[in-house]
């Protein structure tokens, strides 16, 4: 593929496993392109998905002035060298002071230990070094992923304050639709959409409405040619068999017999021709069709009634809470109650107790403090899904989470979760995000007592954008109760909510 990146704002989307990363590696220059080149002009700065800074790694370190800062300290106080006078940075305390305020940490510690922040505070702190560095591209992977929504308010806001070139892997619609442009990764290659993500899904569906015509006209096409074709052999037949019979009334000499046999020979021999070539392009049209449909259709989740009844109370809690042995409060005391098909969404900064709340609500925890009810089944999908087992297949776990279910049962649930066939076999540790929470829908909603009450933790966190539409296109449609903690603003408004519990 051909790409060129300079001072406008890239969004980078495509299906998990396309190579979004390996594209920002490369245009790093972190790995080597096994054909083709790549050229680069200029500066580059790389916020990477996932670091795990050392014990002893400081702030200072990760902001990448470690060693401004100390000739700054040596000079100052009277220890610097010759050398240290003429590599003072004295501008580099005021770029600091900076950096961390646009990134929401004014005032952190610069001797503190990396490691001893949050994820997302460290996430922020290398940002910040990227402020400090001023590149002139910057490349993201998936910079807003553990962040909660201030968190990911302030990446949004300083990437529209930056005036160099971004290039942002993102499943994040918000970040997107800062973008100036998308470019969609397939096995295809890449395309590329002027426009931000909100305009990226409206070209998206009129190639998918074009290639619906393009693969009605071409079956069509297919209809008509196999028609031409069994017509002109039924024509053949009867000028064969008005030949065969002009020959036996023995009217005409042998050599008169003989060119007309030959020439009817020619003739169907070239009409054959005609008719074999057109057949082969009309189905060659037709298989070009059928792909150009199957990349752009939208995946879609079948999800089965749950038997909710509207009054029907799904979770009652009274002065819930939970404490650690040593006595600290997590969370709590809280009361809620949810009844019928109601959505509740549970919001709060990180560290509130959102996780320790949803474990409550099924059951994996009990309250330390005040009691809670949990009248129907309850499930819980996390962004790991972890009622999933690693080591164990798709038919074992659907049995184990629905034990009353046949091996046949299994398949037949697992198949309306288009998971068919031999795919019932597969391991849950070889799935990916989005095939991880089908099978987890699967195996909860799939069985003779579906959940009646879906708790779900920020479930959209290793989804592409595709199974994230889907996801969100079954959740819409199921009529249990829900319970959702997710720092994805869109996925919580595309679900509907009727309620925000906030911690």
């Amino acid at each position: 593929m051909s790409l060129a990146f300079s001072g406008e704002r890239t969004g980078v989307v495509g299906r998990n496993g396309v190579g979004k990363s390996t594209l920002l590696r490369l245009v790093a220059g972190d790995q080597t392109p096994a054909e083709g080149s790549i050229a680069r002009a200029g500066s580059v700065g790389v916020l990477a998905q996932r670091v795990d800074p050392g014990p002893d790694e400081t702030v200072a370190e990760t902001l990448g002035v470690a060693e401004a800062t100390a000739v700054i300290s040596r000079v100052l106080a009277g220890e610097g060298t010759v050398e240290d006078l003429a590599d003072a940075d004295w501008g580099v305390d005021g770029r600091i002071e900076d950096a961390l305020a646009q990134v929401g940490l004014a005032g952190l510690d610069l001797s503190r230990a990396t490691a001893s922040l949050s994820g997302g505070e460290q996430t922020r702190v290398r940002l910040a070094g990227l402020l400090i560095a001023a590149p002139d591209i910057l490349l993201l992977d998936e910079p807003t992923n553990h962040l909660d929504a201030e968190g990911r308010a302030i990446v949004a806001e300083v990437l529209g304050r930056w005036t160099g070139g971004t290039v942002v892997v993102s499943h994040d619609r918000v970040l997107l639709r800062r973008m100036d442009r998308i470019v969609e990764l397939s096995s295809l290659g890449a395309s590329i959409y002027g426009g931000n993500y909100d305009l990226y899904l409206e070209l998206k569906a009129a190639e998918r409405a074009a290639a619906e015509r393009e693969l009605a006209s071409a079956g069509r096409e297919v209809d008509r040619v196999q028609r031409e074709g069994a017509r002109a052999v039924e024509k053949k037949a009867r000028r064969d068999r008005a030949g065969r019979a002009f020959a036996a009334s023995g009217s005409a000499p042998k050599i008169v017999l003989g060119m007309m046999a030959e020439r009817a020979e020619s003739s169907g021999a070239r009409e054959g021709r005609l008719a074999e070539r057109r057949r082969e392009e009309a189905e060659a049209a037709l298989a070009e069709a059928k792909a150009r449909v199957e990349r752009v259709r939208a995946l879609s989740i079948p999800v089965p009634p749950s038997g909710l009844a509207a009054g029907r109370t799904v979770l009652r809690m009274e002065g819930a809470g939970w404490a650690t042995p040593q006595g600290r409060r997590i969370v709590g005391p809280l009361d809620l109650s949810i009844t019928g098909a109601r959505r509740v969404a549970i919001t709060g900064p990180n560290g509130a107790g959102k996780t320790t709340l949803l474990r409550l609500a099924v059951g994996m925890l009990e309250p330390t403090s005040g009691r809670v009810e949990r009248p129907v089944r309850a499930a819980l999908l996390d962004q790991d899904v972890c009622l999933l087992h690693a080591g164990e297949t798709l038919v074992e776990a659907f049995r184990r989470l629905n034990p009353e279910a046949t091996d046949h049962e299994a398949r037949a649930a697992l198949a309306r979760f288009l998971f068919r066939n031999v795919a019932g076999d597969k391991r849950v540790e070889v799935l990916s995000g989005g095939e991880r929470l089908r099978a987890g829908l699967a195996c909860v909603l799939g069985g003779a007592r579906p959940a009646q009450l879906l708790v779900l933790d920020e479930p959209t966190n290793h989804l592409d954008l595709d199974a994230i539409a889907a996801v969100e296109a079954a959740l819409r449609a199921y009529d249990g109760a829900l319970m959702v903690v997710s720092h994805d603003a869109a996925f919580v408004e595309a679900l509907g909510v009727d309620e925000v519990v906030r911690l």
